[in-house]
This record gives structure tokens, sequence and C-alpha cells, in this order.
């Protein structure tokens, strides 16, 4: 099993590009189902939910071919319904995009439960409602996959989220795209890979409208067709950079980013006295490891993103004061509180809160990941920390970050995969 072993205390200095966004790459690639026909996605992140997502389509009778290393040539016309392999799905949360997409363009899907990353109750009942005022009907098969049948059609209809879901947004847009008449989705999530799936899909024929506010208009159209389309970069990627360079010390600039996608990190961070520079293109993070205690609360996009919370309680640490991190979207968040523990930290979760008490410095020590952005926090706490830390739980991190250790590298992070 692979493990990350990293020697804590190097600041860190240069220049890190930031890959394509996972969250909206994986939308997009299930949505060249709806759209059959040839199409081209580029910043395509190299991470293994990627990997599985294409997968997925060739097990569905895509054609599937890498153009250069970030760009992706995808080809639906021969995609059939049928159930994909469960040993797909069952590993990434995304893969509930393909009931989306399947509705869409073929009236009909049959998909197992999705996987990912365990926090506890992860309901798809605000997708269900979807599908179901779009005129569908939805019932367990006996092979437990999930059946959505338009018996009649997919009709437009006017549908409130009782929560603001990212899934439940992306995945009724995708259906709603071949509704006859129109669907308003109000309480629609509002998070900057709606806006780039939606952007996807009119790329590609839909008329949609509304896309990063509350309220998105899908206009029902006959057919889509392929398209040339370049994924946003990673707010949370590059969030987390931010997060390891504001801990360690030193002076980072991200390149291929959206400031504006940062602001709720950025503001955070310039409140507890972090210096962040930013231009149209880049962010510029300066530390030299002094800084206050804070208290956040994680909401919906604009506000402060719950795949940012373990790094920020990474950082946290070691700040001046006592800190505190209410989870506002998943209550099982605090996996990666016990494994900071083993490295020192002063940490107590209460009711949903974790309540970090600062301490000078924390100490290396042998960690594993239960999450994606878990471990994260812990690759941010041993950059930090005195001495040498391994991380194990490889497989949850590659879901998600692009060359990570090379990136650590080039700004001179002593790490290295064992």
């Amino acid at each position: 099993m692979d493990k990350l072993m990293i020697r804590g205390g190097n600041p860190l200095y240069g220049e890190v590009n930031i890959s394509g966004m996972k969250n909206s790459a994986l939308p997009v690639i299930f949505g060249t189902i709806a759209t059959g026909d040839l199409c081209t996605i580029g910043n395509v992140p190299d991470v293994s939910d990627i990997s599985l997502a294409l997968e997925t389509l060739r097990s569905l009778g895509a054609k599937v071919r890498f153009v250069n290393t970030d760009t992706v040539l995808i080809d639906t016309r021969e995609v059939v319904m049928k159930s994909p392999p469960r040993e797909f799905v069952g590993k990434m949360r995304g893969s509930t995009y393909l009931i989306g997409a399947m509705l869409g363009r073929f009236g009909e899907a049959l998909v197992g439960y999705p996987g990912g990353c365990d926090f506890g109750v992860r309901p798809i009942d605000q997708h269900i409602k979807g599908f179901e005022y779009l005129g569908a009907t939805v019932a367990y098969s006996d092979d437990a996959n999930l059946h959505v049948v338009a018996q009649n059609g997919l009709k437009g209809n006017m549908i409130y989220f009782d929560i603001a879901s990212v899934g439940a947004t992306i995945n009724v847009m995708l259906a709603a795209v071949f509704a006859e008449g129109t669907t308003v989705i109000e309480n629609a999530a509002r998070e900057p890979h709606i806006v780039d799936m939606a952007s996807f899909l009119n790329a590609c024929g839909a008329d949609i409208s509304g896309a990063g506010t509350g309220m998105i208009r899908v206009r029902g159209v006959k057919k889509l067709h392929g398209c040339t389309y370049e994924i946003a970069p990673d707010m949370i990627e590059a969030g987390t950079y931010m997060a390891a360079a504001a801990t360690a010390g030193g002076r980072v600039t991200l390149r291929r980013v959206i400031p504006k996608h940062m602001e709720s990190v950025t503001l955070k961070l310039r409140e507890i006295g972090v210096t962040v520079e930013s231009d149209d293109l880049s962010i510029t993070v300066t530390s030299d490891r002094t800084y206050r205690s804070t208290h956040i609360k994680t909401n919906p996009y604009p506000g402060f993103p719950t795949d940012m919370h373990p790094q920020f309680g990474a950082m946290l640490c070691t700040s001046q004061g006592i800190s505190s991190i209410s989870e506002g979207i998943w209550g099982n968040r605090f996996k990666y509180v016990e494994e900071l523990k083993k490295m020192g930290a002063d940490i107590d979760v209460v009711n949903g809160t974790a309540h970090i008490t600062g301490v000078p410095t924390l100490k290396g020590a042998a960690v594993k990941a239960s999450d994606l952005r878990a471990g994260a926090a812990l690759i941010i706490a041993a950059l930090g920390a005195e001495g040498v830390s391994t991380v194990s739980g490889l497989e949850f991190v590659d879901r998600g970050y692009q060359d990570l250790v090379a990136k650590l590298k080039s700004l001179g992070a002593d790490i290295r995969r064992i």
C-alpha cells in the first residue's frame, strides 16, 4: 500500500498550475451521453475519479480517446441504455449523473446506488423528487438498481428543492433539457460547477438560463449536438494549496485559477492575518506561519465550502487562540480530527462543531486518510509539522488531486511516495 513520507518544516515557494475541476469534469463527462454525439473536453484532471468515469462510459458503448494529456475525445453515438457495472458506480458519488443523462436521452435509466467518500447518509431524495416532477416514475429493480422511467415523456415543471443540492440541480438540468416545455428549478445550487455544466449543455444546443443563481430556467429542446468545451479550474485544489502555503509558510502563486471562485477562502485567510493578493488569473499567498484563530461555518456556495473544512482544520491547529469550524453540509466530516490528534492537535468535536485550540507546533506521526479532503488536511498538517509523517489512504487523495507530489516538490516540500 502506497504512503506519503513528508518531512515538515520547509516553507513553500514558487508557482503551481491548478488543474481542471473534478466536480465539473464528472458531470460534463457523463453529460456527453445526453448529446449522443462527439465531444472534445479540455482541461480534464488526471485523477482516479475521472479515469473511472471514462471507463464507465466505455462500458456503455462510448468511444474514448485522449488527444493530449488533458483533452479527451468522447463519442457517445453508440451508447446504449443499460445498467453500468456496479463496481464502477459504487466507487463514486458522481455516478448519479448517469441517471439524468440517460433519462433525458433514452427516457429511461437503470443505475446502481452511488459510492464516494463516506460522510454518513447522503440521500438522493432531491434527485428523485426532481425526476418525478418531470413525469418520471422511480423504483428499485430486483437487482438493486434505481430504475427511472418517463413512460409518457418528460414534461417541464416547477421544481423546488428542499435543500440547494448540487447533484440534484445538475441531474434535473440534464433530464429537463429534453422535457417538453419549460422547467424552473427553485432553490437551485449556485456552485461554479453548476455554471460550468450549464455552459457545457448550452454549447451543445440546450437553452438554460440563470445558472449561478437560485433559479434556473430550462427550456426543452428536441436534440443536442457535440461541442468542444474547456473545464473550469478546480477551486478546491486551489484552496488546498492556499491552506498549505499558509500552514507551511512561504510564498506561493497559483496560476490558471478564477479568483472570484475563491472569495470565501481568500477573505478567511486575510481575516486571520495571511497575505493574499490576486489579479484576474492568479492568486499569491504569503505567510510567516503566524496567524490568528477564527470561526467558520460551512455553507453552500458562495458560503465557505465544506470541501475546504478539513484543510482549514489542519491549518488552524497552529493558530493563535481558539478556533471553531461548524459543519453545515456533511455531519460526518470530522473523521480527520482523530488523525490530527496523533500529531498533537488539540481538537474537541461537540454537536457538529470542532473546537480547535492552537498549539505551537504539530509533531510528525503515522496517519491515515479516511476520505479525499481528510487526506489533503493530513498532508497540510504534515508539511507544517516538526519531523517526519507518513500519510496512508492515498486511494482517497488520488480521487481528486492531480500530480500532488510533483506539485508540492516543485514548491520545495520534502515529500515522496513510497
